[in-house]
């Protein structure tokens, strides 16, 4: 997030796109309903009538995958009712004259056809968001799950570039994190091109530095991401997988890709709290720790450092996760030294390597977390980012077209299905399913169906129907709901019994190899 979680009060409109918040991030969704009922504006922009949509005074309910056209739609509007912000621009910004010239051969009716948003709605919002004194952008992963998820974030960004919405209160491009350290492990190199704090592989500046601070000579060449995992087990290079509190089996897409090859994979190691779908397929189990069980630090969506403390010892023989690892890497016989005695001492090497954090020392953040980048201990930490200039100097504004997902629905598969979390359960069911009071309020898995759809098919509320795509089929019981529009299905991805990623296709975004999680052609048929 560019902004942190307490200033998005301050916030005069929120463009709230690609996240049903109040479900899956409620904290952060009860700060967006506060400030709307204190006077700010709301644009939802959602293929679903989700909850926080009734509180929106604009809804945009686009196709799904049709987000670029819909961000470019509001940026011509902004720009042809003359609602930039060209100090902003002059200043701060590079590449707005070819910005604006992308969008020279497009129109707002072209986007409507594109999206299926009304015309008025689309100029409406354009409006609002500009107009108000400060607007905030939230996304998640509704805008990142596609195979042009990298260009949606772009378009986001050049909305906010254009109406000078960085770098102040109340505004900013802030995408909310769907678990509660994602943040900080990627800020820690748990992505296959950088070190931590985002540090490249292929720069020999940052090869070099980390060789020297861990006493080996590190990879020259990038690791691969968990989507090329099963491609690289068939082709026979990828021999071995430790899969650390992930459950692949039931989170990633065209699940029995996935499975085939971990099924073939000479060796799988998982640690892990309970026993999952994955765990089940391993050599070899270690049991890992809660948080409760362990010390250390997690760093959440709005950058905040914070310390974790133990209160119980790992049960049995659970172990906390970094001891495990260190114990790991001892037995590999690497070079490096894994003679850690406590969390604080890593804590002590990431203050040494990695810029971002190396102000945020253990016993800085013993009552209060602090906001990343913080470079020395007598930083204060930086709750907004961008304030007076950007990290590079200026920053760009992309041009971007709009670009259709990779499956479009057909004579076949008419439907368009997409995929998402449903308030009374996390992920893959892990923990939630094993709370019986939450699995009682949805204990199984649905399908949410429009009437018109579900008229047309002759199908009734409750019953099992069959949902099938060009990879799998399931049977889930089906919701009859006007939460999703005519053409589209929602499956939650929780329910191992029908799990939604044996259907969603495992197309990837080019440069950031994210799956398009969220469309996909579907088919959907009475079952008997």
């Amino acid at each position: 997030m560019t902004n942190s979680i307490n200033d998005l009060e301050e916030a005069k409109c929120f463009l709230v796109i690609g996240s049903n918040t109040t479900e899956t991030h409620p904290l952060i969704g009860t700060r967006v309903m506060r400030a709307v009922k204190n006077g700010s504006t709301l644009i939802q922009a959602d293929p679903r009538n989700v909850q926080l949509s009734l509180h929106a005074a604009i809804h945009l309910a686009h196709k799904p995958g049709t987000d670029v056209a819909l961000l470019n739609a509001m940026a011509k509007v902004i720009i042809d009712r003359d609602l930039h912000d060209k100090q902003f621009l002059d200043e701060r910004i590079e590449n707005f004259d070819e910005f604006k010239q992308g969008l020279a051969d497009f129109s707002v009716d072209e986007a409507a056809e594109i999206t299926g948003v009304p015309k008025k709605d689309i100029e409406a919002a354009a409006e609002a968001f500009a107009e108000a004194e400060s607007s905030a952008i939230l996304y998640a992963m509704g805008i990142t799950q596609h195979t042009t998820g990298t260009d949606n974030v772009k378009a986001c960004c050049n909305l906010s570039m254009l109406t000078g919405n960085l770098g102040k209160p109340g505004s900013g491009v802030n995408p909310l994190r769907g678990q509660n350290n994602v943040q900080g492990a990627c800020d820690m190199g748990g992505l296959p091109v950088v070190y931590s704090g985002y540090q490249k592989v292929g720069d020999e500046g940052a090869r070099n530095k980390f060789s020297e601070a861990w006493g080996c000579r590190v990879p020259e060449a990038p690791g691969l991401t968990l989507t090329d995992m099963p491609d690289a087990v068939n082709d026979g290079t990828l021999k071995a997988l430790l899969v650390c509190a992930e459950n692949p089996i039931m989170a990633d897409p065209n699940r029995d890709h996935m499975r085939d090859a971990l099924a073939k994979i000479d060796f799988l190691a998982v640690f892990d709290i309970f026993m999952t779908e994955t765990a089940e397929m391993a050599h070899v189990i270690l049991p890992g720790s809660t948080y409760a069980e362990k010390d250390g630090t997690f760093t959440n969506s709005e950058r905040r450092v914070q310390r974790i403390r133990k209160v119980i010892d790992p049960p049995g023989k659970a172990r906390e996760d970094w001891d495990i690892i260190c114990d790991l890497a001892k037995r590999f016989g690497t070079q490096v030294d894994f003679d850690y005695k406590h969390p604080r001492e890593i804590l002590d090497e990431i203050n040494r390597t990695t810029p971002q954090y190396a102000g945020i020392t253990w016993d800085r953040i013993e009552k209060v977390g602090l906001h990343w980048p913080c470079p020395d201990t007598d930083h204060p930490g930086t709750p907004i980012l961008h304030v007076g200039k950007f990290t590079r100097g200026k920053g760009v504004m992309h041009p971007l077209k709009f670009k259709p997902p990779a499956e479009l629905p057909d004579e076949e598969y008419p439907l368009t299905l997409t995929t998402g979390r449903s308030y009374f359960h996390f992920h893959t069911g892990t923990m939630t399913r094993r709370a019986p009071k939450l699995d009682r309020e949805v204990a199984g898995p649905y399908v949410e169906i429009n009437p018109a759809d579900a008229e047309r098919l002759g199908i009734r509320q409750a019953e099992l129907v069959r949902v099938s795509t060009r990879r799998s089929t399931i049977e889930p019981q089906a919701r009859i709901t006007e939460r999703v529009g005519p053409g589209v299905i929602f499956v939650p991805f929780h329910f191992h019994e029908a799990s939604a990623n044996v259907l969603t296709n495992d197309a990837l975004d080019p440069l950031v190899k994210i799956p398009e999680y969220k469309v996909c052609a579907a088919k959907l048929e009475k079952v008997g």
